[in-house]
């Protein structure tokens, strides 16, 4: 089966959820994934991070967007050749120049989430899972990277929809995002 041969017709359709380093991206994209489970929706869950992780990034690309989108663009098609009706991916888009390279990547309507959360408590969940990862060197790193992106974020305002996560379990905010999305 071919994305132009869909069983139930439903046209192909992408969701990226972004937000600052220790926001709940990756944990909220897989757990959106269970509930499109539970709905039978064929789907696949991308943690844009994994696709550009390898050393040395150019000097001019020092987070690998261009490999990533090129990552992107050849597993999309594979999953659309197996069938996915819905694409989740967790990642960070900074600008509408990095929105419209995702959308030309996936070539399918986009929807962006924006998860925030107020910082120390981002800051709290940084250094439980750098202390459960037994990695506290890039601690200090990641910190500062959450207080930078999150000022980037606000000011590039690209999202269709934002999600507080301060206050709320990563379930609610999974259904929240389905529901908001317009999925469910």
């Amino acid at each position: 089966m071919n994305h132009h041969d869909r069983a139930n017709g439903a046209e192909p359709r992408a969701l990226l959820i972004t937000g600052t380093v220790g926001v709940g991206k990756t944990s909220a994209a897989d757990l959106l994934g269970d509930l499109l489970s539970d709905a039978g929706v064929p789907h696949a869950v991308m943690d844009l991070d994994r696709l550009c992780q390898s050393w040395p990034a150019p000097e001019d690309d020092p987070f690998n967007f261009a490999l990533l989108l090129r990552n992107l663009r050849a597993l999309t098609a594979n999953f659309l050749d197996a069938g996915v009706e819905r694409l989740v991916l967790a990642g960070v888009a900074e600008s509408s120049a990095d929105r419209d390279g995702y959308q030309a990547a996936i070539g399918m309507p986009l929807k962006v989430c924006r998860l925030t959360a107020d910082l120390p408590v981002v800051h709290s969940r940084l250094r439980h899972r750098h202390e459960t990862d037994n990695d506290p060197e890039s601690l200090p790193w990641h910190l500062e990277r959450a207080d930078q992106l999150d000022k980037v974020l606000e000011q590039a305002a690209i999202a269709d929809f934002t999600i507080d996560t301060t206050h709320v379990a990563l379930p609610a905010v999974a259904s929240a995002i389905l529901k908001t999305a317009g999925w469910t």
